[in-house]
């Protein structure tokens, strides 16, 4: 196991949001600590948040149906030892960005209920909309233009999300597989 000394940082809450920051944070750490291995554990319960339908949140019934438990670990590193390990991806750059627009639209709220979810009805829209310049923003520095030439794998959202970025890059059906699997 690991040294009770072992230097932690816990994020709660986050939902969506902590996995993308979490891996920006773990490549962060390894490049900035030689020799330094980063464990990183996610982990989403969204369970806790089922409950019959209610005619005042109909759209809390859409995020139960889309979102479901799920977990998934990962070790980061930087300057691998070839002797003893394998990388098999590299994490190359690490971005986000707030979509113009996006204030509520997809909100979660603590109440006496329990935790529940608000959904906008153009989500899907509104990723599509903004994908190509957030994307071009990223890869412009590595001098990555062509979407597919990428290896892909998203956060998937549900299908209507998955459907309009396809469309609006114009990716080959294959590129979202492994996400499509993940919904099935």
């Amino acid at each position: 196991g690991l040294r009770p000394s072992v230097k932690r940082l816990m994020m709660y809450q986050q939902g969506c949001f902590a996995g993308g920051t979490v891996l920006r944070l773990a490549k962060d750490l390894a490049e900035n600590n030689k020799g330094a291995r980063v464990l990183v554990v996610c982990s989403e319960i969204t369970a806790v948040t089922f409950r019959g339908p209610s005619d005042s949140h109909l759209d809390s019934l859409v995020g139960q149906a889309l979102f479901g438990d799920g977990a998934a670990a990962i070790i980061v590193g930087a300057d691998p030892i070839p002797e003893v390990e394998k990388p098999l991806f590299e994490v190359v750059s690490a971005a986000q960005t707030i979509l113009p627009d996006s204030d509520g639209a997809i909100d979660g709220h603590l109440r006496e209920v329990g935790l529940t979810f608000h959904l906008l009805k153009d989500v899907p829209g509104l990723i599509s909309k903004n994908i190509e310049k957030s994307l071009a923003e990223a890869f412009q520095p590595l001098g990555i233009s062509d979407w597919n030439s990428l290896f892909w794998i998203a956060h998937p959202g549900g299908p209507a999300i998955l459907d309009q970025v396809e469309q609006k890059l114009a990716l080959k059906p294959e590129k979202l597989r492994a996400t499509r699997h993940v919904l099935s």
